[in-house]
């Protein structure tokens, strides 16, 4: 499935750009993280990672289609 990845903060840095067109073998949220992980070993080292599709924030069980949008969302810190 292809799908077009939105990165912000560290996520952006470990992809080395905002956007990437990325191409893996499933069809969920959680299916793509475990991809990510494999591809971009640093993703591993983050205390949570989230995504979100069509502005709204999904869990691992969510069906992407193809040609999705998905936001990369690292942690975040801040006061």
């Amino acid at each position: 499935m292809h799908v077009r990845l939105v990165a912000f903060g560290i996520a952006r840095d470990i992809l080395k750009g905002k956007y990437l067109d990325f191409n893996f073998q499933g069809k969920t949220i959680g299916e793509l993280k475990e991809t990510l992980v494999t591809a971009y070993p640093d993703f591993s080292k983050l205390r949570s990672l989230s995504f979100a599709v069509s502005e709204e924030y999904r869990t691992d069980d969510f069906q992407l289609n193809e040609g999705n949008e998905v936001v990369v969302i690292p942690p975040v810190s801040g006061g």
